[in-house]
């Protein structure tokens, strides 16, 4: 399935869409100072505004603090519940209703890669929602302990 993604995160506009997709758009707050380690450039609910085909969706992503999971970013689209959350440095999980779809990786650089599982059968609505997650918010992180490590490592003289 083609899926063509448009990022612009300085601008924090993201566009997904493709033949058989619906449309997704997730766009930042006009004026607000893009952070440099989310590519739609924030994590703050309150700064984002999430379309499906033209109608408002809720996206919500957490802090991304210590815990992988932390990093989790939530979104209802008519009564369907998608969660994506880190499940390795590099890849992060997308669940539909708590069923596991596949895994998905993106360096926040406008491209995602996704390895579907086969009993999963993603639909269209999977496949946008999905992308867009990566694709705004990157996929992956380090485990907690050794984020920890790192940070008592930098503590050190």
């Amino acid at each position: 399935m083609y899926v063509q993604i448009d990022l612009d995160g300085p601008a924090g506009t993201l566009r997904v869409s493709g033949h058989g997709l619906p449309t997704v758009e997730l766009v930042r707050a006009p004026g607000t100072r893009p952070d440099i380690h989310t590519p739609i450039g924030t994590r703050k609910p309150a700064l984002l505004a999430l379309t499906v085909d033209g109608e408002p969706a809720v996206v919500t992503p957490a802090r991304a603090r210590l815990l992988r999971r932390s990093y989790r970013v939530d979104v209802r689209v008519d009564g369907v519940r998608y969660r994506l959350v880190p499940c390795s440095h590099q890849d992060s999980r997308l669940t539909r209703n708590g069923r596991a779809l596949g895994t998905l990786e993106s360096s926040g650089d406008g491209r995602v890669d996704a390895d579907w599982a086969p009993a999963a059968a993603p639909t269209p609505l999977d496949h946008a929602v999905g992308t867009a997650l990566a694709a705004a918010f990157g996929t992956g992180a380090a485990p907690w302990w050794e984020t920890l490590g790192d940070i008592a490592a930098e503590l050190i003289p």
